[in-house]
């Protein structure tokens, strides 16, 4: 059970690049939930559950082994693509947003102004912005990834999702999607 959750549905296996095909595999997952999104508490308690199942997954997957990060894990990956987005679940919170199963965009507001956005842009752009944050590994990222513990293992993706969120944050702020 702990490998197929650690791996994300087993995703972590496919070869090359097991991080990328994690990230991948973690987008329907992450396009579902903003569909049934309840807000930013929604968000918050699915992303702690995904931690803390991710820590105890990792955790168990090694146990007594000299890897304490194997490529195989991407349930780091999940938590870092999840917070990446954070800034899509606050524009459906708070400016009433609207996203459907079928919709190529979401519409919001910003200072007063509509905006319309094509979700597959979004989703490119965040998807680009975690792997590159993800696979860089600048600081404070090489820190936590210097850890040689399940937590290290979360929290350099946990690091590069904020990171990347905030850069999202940005260009969605100032409209360079439009």
């Amino acid at each position: 059970m702990t490998r197929f959750i650690a791996t994300w549905f087993y995703s972590g296996l496919l070869r090359p690049a097991p991080g990328t095909w994690g990230s991948l595999a973690s987008l329907p997952f992450i396009y579902l939930t903003l569909i049934w999104s309840w807000g930013v508490w929604h968000l918050i308690v699915i992303s702690i559950f995904i931690f803390l199942l991710g820590w105890w997954a990792t955790h168990n997957e090694t146990k007594d082994k000299d890897d304490h990060d194997p490529s195989e894990i991407v349930i780091d990956e999940v938590l870092g693509q999840l917070i990446t987005f954070s800034p899509i679940y606050f524009i459906i919170s708070y400016n009433k947003a609207t996203i459907s199963y079928f919709s190529y965009t979401i519409n919001f507001n910003v200072f007063d102004i509509n905006y319309s956005v094509s979700l597959i842009t979004i989703f490119l752009f965040a998807f680009g912005l975690f792997r590159f944050f993800d696979i860089l590994k600048p600081w404070p990222i090489s820190w936590a990834d210097n850890k040689s513990t399940p937590i290290g293992v979360m929290l350099d993706d946990v690091l590069a999702g904020i990171i990347s969120a905030i850069i999202l944050s940005g260009f969605l702020i100032i409209g360079y999607f439009l």
